[in-house]
């Protein structure tokens, strides 16, 4: 059995539904021939797109890369709240649709542009008293959640067909889009999820330019190398400052 070996850069990966971020980078491990990979902001299971992951000293940037906006597209379901403020988690409440024009929705939407505070969903990672909040969930506990400050550059209302409204979004690091779908839904009355989501982009990072994900575990090892961005790249993309480089 060949041992591991060092290489360093970004690899950008196209992650498929039903895979969590962690798979991706199991499978990206046995791709590459290298363990030390991470990821820069996970991503659901449920939804597909842009996965940035770090490979060895490139991981040293990790966090600088993670706080960057992210954007994506999506499709918002009305007329049914749920647990998870997405299509994973159970119906809580159904209500009639109203009849609404594509201009009602974006008027409605306007709240949740800028800077706006956002209560996360109870199914997160986030913590309380150091537990995630999913857990609790997961033992149907449901706890009060602090509001956090977040960014909403954009949020185009792309096109509505009844009961669904696909969009797209830029936002800030640390932005749950569910909770986007499940607030706009309160807003109009009706209740919502989010159906759909696939990000599209990160930082100066694009899905055009990642790997598929659901062929990564067939690709030769040379194919796979040859898609890393490498840290002289890297360098072509981001600033040292930007990547925080003067604090190594």
């Amino acid at each position: 059995m060949k041992q591991a070996q060092n290489i360093d850069g970004i690899f950008l990966v196209d992650k498929p539904k039903g895979f969590t971020s962690h798979d991706i980078v199991s499978i990206a491990r046995g791709a590459l021939g290298t363990k030390k990979i991470g990821h820069c902001g996970t991503l659901d299971p449920n939804a597909t797109g842009l996965l940035v992951l770090v490979v060895g000293i490139a991981t040293k940037f990790s966090s600088h890369l993670t706080g960057t906006e992210k954007s994506y597209e999506g499709t918002i379901r009305l007329g049914a709240a749920t647990s998870t403020y997405d299509a994973e988690g159970e119906i809580l409440e159904q209500k009639p649709v109203p009849s609404l024009t594509l201009e009602q929705i974006d008027a409605a939407a306007d709240q949740f542009r800028g800077v706006i505070q956002q209560v996360p969903p109870m199914v997160s990672a986030i913590k309380k008293d150091g537990v995630p909040l999913y857990k609790m969930a997961r033992k149907g506990v449901e706890v009060e959640r602090e509001a956090r400050t977040v960014t909403i550059s954009m949020l185009d209302i792309r096109s509505y067909n009844e009961p669904d409204i696909d969009f797209s979004v830029e936002c800030s690091k640390g932005t749950y889009v569910r909770s986007i779908a499940h607030d706009l839904g309160q807003t109009l009355g009706c209740g919502a999820h989010l159906l759909e989501l696939r990000r599209t982009g990160a930082g100066k990072f694009s899905v055009s330019d990642a790997v598929d994900g659901a062929s990564l575990k067939s690709m030769p090892r040379e194919d796979a190398r040859e898609k890393l961005i490498s840290l002289s790249q890297l360098l072509e993309i981001y600033t040292p400052a930007e990547l925080g480089a003067a604090r190594r």
